[in-house]
Formats: structure tokens, C-alpha cells, sequence
């Protein structure tokens, strides 16, 4: 273990037209610095995660981050990116840097403003995550291309439509009790299930309950070294981690086994020394419910085609053998890019330190965190464990 997350800040995730994408950096810089129990002056290095691709006017945005305090002035600032995994992305470079003993302490904010845009730009900024060559001309944009992973999938497997609203309504449940989710509603299975004039098909067997949420906000937090942490009033350490990055084009790779998902996996749980079955709770990306249901075949929890079973016969419920996203995840949180991978390391730490509150999972002590960006291309897994 080289590195620990020491403190943390988080904003609700949703609509924020009041806010500017400076604005939501500047509140949660100031949050988790505070919070890890640091001086702006004592950060030796800024990382950023924001991956914009259009969404922001303002497109150099590293030193916005010093716009929390004149004592960031002069420190080393660098903003990240790797579509949807842009927040786990700086994460790691940001345990890298403790581990090369570049920086003895680093603040990594992840943000995202997305609800300003026009939905059809939306569209077509969260498409530039795909390979456009192949997929440029995409119905329903990002949605399209899982749409046709789901298609794909269930002739492959069979139709598993009951399976992906059961995982709609476990999020949509879980998401009741984290006070930075976007929706928190109980949608139920019922409603999950049925295709109506709330819940509209969106593109191939994917409803609207199937995709996650347009959204705004912002999440940081603190990281030492160990020698550090130890010293500090929390600690949650890294005990494994791992990227792996795939071939853009998916006519490369088995889309239906998002295989750099499972080598992220292995690696980050060989590192650690564990199995899957010895994690508390895992925090996934669920970009889209058909996105969850074939995690749980990579991160070896089921047989391929078999990932139904996890969540219809209750596993990864809160109360199973291994929940997965306690917060409500991308469906129910919300999913503003650069944030989401922050995210899920800052609601890992509350549920390792005890302070998750209504999202608590019992008796967590080893927690696991997997954040994609694109169709499987970027993978990245943390594996968390309290330092004491």
C-alpha cells in the first residue's frame, strides 16, 4: 500500500444552473482540504478530472482548481481525462505520484457541468467516447451503442429484460438514501419493467430506466502517504489497483465479455491478495443496467451469460452476499463524467469508515470500485480497505 484517501468533499449530484463548473471545483477543493485536516499550503500536487468534450466554454481548466485558495498558487496543477473513467483516471495518477515520491500529499477534484447543454449536443459530446469511424452515426448516441451490446447480448443469452429492470430498481432503491443522488426515488421493479410513457424504450431493449442520468457536480478528496495517512483521524488505503485500456473500435474485441474490465479486475485483486468474494461491497459502473449485468461476469461473480442470476436471486442486493452500488450508482447518483469516478472513491471511503449513513452496507471492510470510460475501453479498479 502506497497511498490513502484522507478526506473527502462531495456536492448532490443533478441540476445546478446556479453553479459553474469553477464554482462546483472551487466548493469541494476547499471541502476536502479541510476535511483531510491539511493547509492549502501543505498540497504539493493538483489533479484534475474533467472531460468536458464540449461541455464547457472554458476548456483549460487546471488552475481553476487554485481559484480555492491564493496558497495553491505555483503548485503543480494537471487536468486529466479518459471519458467516463476521467475521475478514476486522476485518482490513480494521483497514487502514482505518492508511490514515485514526487508528493507527499494530493488533491484530486472530478467535476462535470452537463445540464447547460442542449440535449442534442449531449448527444453528440458523450458519442466522441466512441470510435466515430464505426459508430459516428449511432441512433440515440451513446445509448445506441449499449442498445446494440444489449441486443447483442440477448441473442446471445437470451432476453434478460427482467434481469436489467431488477437492476434499475435495486439502484433506483439504493439511491433513496445517499443525500448526493440525483433521483431518489423507489421506482420499483414493476415500473423498472414495463415499457410505458414515463419509461419509453430509448434504444434497442434499453428503457429509459436502463440509462443513467444527465447531471452536474462535482466530488474531491485528499491522498497521502501511507506514513501520513497514519497520522491523520481517517484512513482508507489502497490495497490494489489496476487500469486497463482496450481497443477503441469494438469489431476488435468480444464486446459481450468486456474483457478489459475482468483483466482490470485480476490484476487489481492479485495485487491485493483477494478474491472477489472477499470484497464487502463494490461500487460499478452502470452507465446503462446492460453495463452492470456484464460487470458482474467480469469482476468473475458469475459464468458468462450467467449474470442474471447475481441480481435476480438477490447477491447484489444490500442485504446479499456482495452488494453493489449501495449509493444507487450512475442510475439513481447521477452521472456527470469527470465527477464519477471521485465519486465512487469518496462513498467507498464513508462505507469503510462507517459513515455512509442510510447507504451504510454492514460490516463493510473491503470495498471495490470499477469506473469505464466507453464501451469497456478504459477500466479502472480500486480496491479499498481501511489503513486501521
Amino acid at each position: 500500500m502506497t497511498a490513502a484517501i484522507v478526506g473527502w468533499a462531495h456536492t448532490p449530484f443533478g441540476k445546478h444552473s446556479d453553479e459553474t463548473v469553477e464554482s462546483l471545483i472551487v466548493q469541494v477543493a476547499r471541502d476536502a482540504i479541510a476535511d483531510a485536516g491539511f493547509e492549502p499550503a501543505d498540497i504539493d500536487e493538483i489533479v484534475l478530472g474533467h472531460f468536458n468534450a464540449g461541455f464547457s466554454a472554458q476548456d483549460f481548466t487546471a488552475s481553476l482548481v487554485l481559484q480555492a485558495d491564493p496558497a495553491l498558487r505555483f503548485k503543480r496543477a494537471t487536468r486529466v481525462e479518459n471519458a467516463c473513467a476521467t475521475g478514476s483516471a486522476a485518482v490513480h495518477q494521483g497514487v502514482r505520484a505518492i508511490a514515485a515520491r514526487e508528493a507527499r500529499v494530493v488533491l484530486v477534484v472530478g467535476v462535470e457541468q452537463m445540464t447547460t447543454t442542449p440535449g442534442p449536443e449531449i448527444g453528440r459530446n458523450l458519442l466522441k467516447a466512441s470510435y466515430l469511424p464505426e459508430d459516428g452515426d449511432t441512433p440515440a448516441g451513446f445509448a445506441g451503442v449499449f442498445g446494440k451490446i444489449a441486443q447483442a447480448y440477448f441473442q446471445k443469452y437470451g432476453d434478460r429484460s427482467d434481469a436489467l429492470a431488477a437492476i434499475a430498481a435495486k439502484n433506483h432503491k439504493n439511491g433513496v438514501g445517499n443525500p448526493y443522488a440525483q433521483m431518489r426515488k423507489d421506482l420499483g421493479f414493476d415500473f423498472c419493467r414495463a415499457e410505458s410513457e414515463k419509461n419509453p424504450f430509448v434504444a434497442g431493449p434499453l428503457k429509459r430506466t436502463d440509462c443513467s442520468l444527465v447531471s452536474d457536480g462535482a466530488a474531491a478528496l485528499v491522498l497521502t502517504d501511507i506514513e501520513t495517512a497514519l497520522g491523520r483521524k481517517k484512513a482508507v488505503a489502497f490495497r490494489g489497483l489496476a487500469h486497463a485500456q482496450d481497443f477503441l473500435p469494438m469489431s476488435k474485441r468480444d464486446i459481450l465479455a468486456f474483457e478489459g474490465c475482468g483483466e482490470a479486475w485480476r490484476r487489481a485483486l492479485g495485487a491485493a491478495g483477494l478474491s472477489i468474494g472477499d470484497l464487502s461491497f463494490v461500487e460499478t459502473h452502470d452507465c446503462f443496467t446492460i453495463a452492470e449485468l456484464i460487470e458482474y461476469e467480469a469482476m468473475g461473480l458469475t459464468a458468462p451469460g450467467e449474470g442474471h442470476r447475481a441480481i435476480l436471486e438477490g447477491w447484489t442486493q444490500m442485504d446479499g452476499r456482495l452488494p453493489v452500488n449501495p449509493s444507487g450508482g450512475l442510475k439513481a447518483k447521477g452521472h456527470p463524467i469527470g465527477a464519477t469516478g471521485v465519486s465512487m472513491h469518496v462513498l467507498s471511503s464513508m462505507q469503510l469508515t462507517g459513515t455512509a449513513g442510510d447507504i451504510q452496507v454492514k460490516n463493510a471492510e473491503i470495498g471495490g470500485v470499477f469506473n469505464m470510460g466507453g464501451a469497456a475501453v478504459a477500466n479502472y479498479v480500486s480496491v479499498l480497505q481501511p489503513l486501521r
